[in-house]
């Protein structure tokens, strides 16, 4: 068979932009969808009252065979070219529609959670490797204490103790969605890409600045025009 040769810039164009968000209920994750191109939403929460100025289609997730479905029809169905990005929403209530699917299947709890890191990995990095589509997968946040250092840091969460921390690895953007005011008491929305001692981020692109405005146009544009 022959090889088949390209280069990191080519590589990087046709496979996108693979960005994890994280952030606490009522941050605005979801909101963030409406600012990637033309985006398709993959949803396991009810909470898409945020996006009702907009008419952004959406599957719905209810079972692991509705996601199995999701990711078919995206690399798939004509219907899919259409759309340049693909919004999941959120990963965590996923892994919390696999877990429970898993405890339903077996008597021990102990092994619903085996199959859910299986699982989840498995479809996170399937998400994640969709060719020439932008990916963004937002995730609720948690704190996480170093018993060593008493450090609390933040970063995303999932049901279990060992999935959430494999998350970061998975992915070459991660970002904190969050909320500051300005020196005249105003509310503003941000992305934090780079870590501190208290959240997790990284921007593997190097094209962005510590902190970026929350459009995900913005942020893909700048990294795509970098390569």
């Amino acid at each position: 068979m022959a090889l088949k040769f390209t280069t990191t810039d080519q590589a990087a164009q046709l496979h996108g932009v693979k960005m994890l968000v994280y952030g606490p209920s009522g941050v605005g994750k979801t909101t963030l969808c409406a600012t990637a191109p033309a985006p398709i939403i993959i949803s396991a929460e009810a909470g898409l009252l945020s996006l009702r100025k907009f008419q952004i289609p959406v599957i719905e997730i209810k079972t692991v065979e509705d996601l199995t479905e999701a990711h078919r029809w995206c690399t798939q169905s004509a219907e899919a070219k259409q759309f340049a990005t693909v919004c999941i929403d959120s990963i965590s209530e996923i892994g919390e529609v696999v877990l429970a699917n898993a405890k339903r299947q077996v008597k021990d709890p102990r092994q619903a959670y085996g199959e859910l890191i299986e699982k989840m990995m498995t479809t996170i990095k399937a998400f994640r490797d969709l060719q020439g589509k932008h990916v963004y997968m937002a995730a609720k946040m948690e704190p996480v204490k170093d018993e060593m250092t008493g450090i609390v840091r933040y970063m995303a969460s999932m049901p279990g103790s060992k999935l959430g921390p494999q998350l970061p690895y998975l992915f070459d953007e991660v970002f904190r969605l969050g909320i500051n005011k300005t020196p005249q008491g105003e509310q503003y929305r941000f992305l934090q890409t780079q870590p501190d001692l208290q959240y997790d981020a990284k921007d593997r692109s190097g094209a962005l600045d510590a902190i970026e405005p929350p459009d995900l146009n913005h942020v893909i544009t700048k990294i795509l025009g970098a390569m």
